[in-house]
C-alpha cells in the first residue's frame, strides 16, 4: 500500500530523525554482510551531529526527508555533485534510506524523484547511486531505472566493501515506474 509523503529540504530539527532511520536502516540491511562492530559503532546520538552539520551548512550535500501528514519523518537521502566523476555523471545521491517498518510503501520512489527534482533545480542531468554489492536496495535502483555502470572496491572502517553503482543519464524514474505509481495514488 502506498503513502503519499512529502519530500521536502531537511531542517536542523530533523537531524535526529534522519540519523534514526540512518543507523537504524544500517542494522536492518547490513547485518549479514558487514561486522557486528561496524554496525555496534553507528550511534544515533553520533549520527545526530553528524547530519545536523550536514544541514545546517549545506556545503557539499543536499539533505530532504519524506514525511507523513503527520510530520513523522519517514525517511532520508543526500545528494550533490558526483564524487566519483570518472563514471560520467555529473549528480550522485549519496544516501537514500526509508525506516524499515516503512519500506513497500513508496516512500523511496517518493525521495527518489525528489532527490532528482532537487538536483535538476541545480543544473545537473545525469545521476549516480553507489550502493554495497549486498544491499538489498539494489534491486529497488533497478526497478526505478537505475542500470548497472561500474563497480569498484572501497574500505570501510577497514572493512574491504565491494559496490555498484547505478546509473540514470536522465534525471527521471522509468515509464514503468511512473504508471505503477499512477495506479497506487489514492483520489
Amino acid at each position: 500500500m502506498g503513502i503519499c509523503p512529502t519530500v521536502r529540504k531537511a531542517r536542523p530539527t530533523d537531524a535526529e530523525a534522519v540519523a534514526r532511520i540512518y543507523v537504524t536502516s544500517w542494522r536492518d540491511t547490513y547485518p549479514l554482510v558487514l561486522p557486528a562492530r561496524v554496525l555496534r559503532a553507528m550511534t544515533i546520538e553520533g549520527q545526530s551531529a553528524r547530519w545536523r552539520n550536514s544541514i545546517t551548512l549545506a556545503v557539499r550535500e543536499a539533505v530532504y526527508v519524506a514525511e507523513d501528514d503527520k510530520g513523522r519523518v519517514l525517511g532520508m537521502t543526500s545528494m550533490g555533485r558526483a564524487r566519483d566523476t570518472g563514471v560520467g555523471y555529473d549528480a550522485e545521491i549519496y544516501t537514500l534510506y526509508v525506516d524499515p517498518l516503512m519500506t513497500g510503501c513508496g516512500i523511496g520512489r517518493a525521495l527518489l524523484g525528489g532527490a532528482f527534482a532537487a538536483l535538476a533545480e541545480r543544473g545537473h542531468t545525469r545521476c549516480v547511486i553507489w550502493a554495497h554489492a549486498g544491499n538489498p536496495a539494489r534491486y529497488f535502483y533497478e526497478a526505478m531505472g537505475g542500470k548497472i555502470i561500474a563497480e569498484r572496491t572501497t574500505s570501510m572502517m577497514g572493512v574491504t566493501v565491494p559496490e555498484v553503482a547505478f546509473g540514470w543519464p536522465r534525471l527521471a524514474l522509468t515509464e514503468r515506474t511512473r504508471k505503477s505509481e499512477i495506479g497506487t495514488q489514492k483520489p
